[in-house]
């Protein structure tokens, strides 16, 4: 991972004219949105770093924070106030006072999509944020990928060939480097109200990921 092909987030970004111009529309419609790239947040010294897809229009895309105040944030918050890294169970606004220990959350794209469906090349242009937030994570470290499509930007983001690491849930992937990556379903709100994840599975992938924090070398992955 070298530093020199990575970079800070941007929150003026406007590398991607289809979604620059879908958060121009979506200003206009919606004045009191946030309606801009969205940054990872979190602490700044955590290992884990988990990796949603990207901002929901009524959430991250209108509080500025990444899974707040839409549906799939429900489920997430939860559990990470259950797994001890958050103070809070329920993420509103960015003024609500949680905060996250020891956890770093972001987004695969960094801005709202047309239907909540970025483009491959989309998803290509956003990985040096990526690759910089992989690269600032103290070793060894842990990246939960809620998605195939933020497992797929991961691997991407590393040089790592796709069909070297096949996504499944709550399957575990040495990446090298001190970094594993784990995966799950996304919280969804069709994931989740369809039971493909449960709160029980989701619950598992994290009882997972701890126990991979609390081991001393990143453990060879089943991936």
């Amino acid at each position: 991972m070298s530093p020199k092909n990575s970079s800070k987030f941007n929150p003026d970004c406007r590398d991607c004219p289809r979604l620059a111009d879908f958060l121009d529309q979506t200003a206009e419609k919606y004045p009191d949105y946030h309606a801009r790239p969205v940054a990872p947040f979190g602490d700044p010294a955590a290992r884990l770093l988990i990796v949603g897809l990207a901002p929901g229009m009524h959430g991250a895309n209108a509080t500025g924070r990444p899974f707040t105040g839409d549906y799939a944030g429900i489920l997430l918050y939860q559990t990470l106030f259950d797994f001890g890294f958050s103070n809070h169970p329920v993420s509103v606004s960015r003024d609500d006072g949680l905060r996250l220990s020891g956890c770093r959350i972001t987004n695969a794209v960094k801005c709202l999509p047309p239907q909540n469906k970025p483009l491959l090349e989309e998803t290509k242009q956003c990985n040096h944020y990526l690759l910089s937030e992989l690269s600032s994570l103290p070793r060894p470290a842990v990246v939960m990928a809620l998605g195939k499509i933020a497992h797929d930007a991961v691997l991407r983001s590393l040089g790592l060939r796709l069909s070297a690491h096949a996504f499944g849930h709550e399957r575990v992937h040495s990446l090298g480097e001190g970094l594993t990556l784990i995966d799950s379903y996304h919280c969804s709100r069709y994931n989740t109200q369809t039971r493909r994840l449960t709160p029980d599975m989701f619950a598992d992938v994290f009882r997972r990921t701890q126990q991979l924090l609390k081991d001393d070398q990143a453990p060879a992955g089943t991936g």
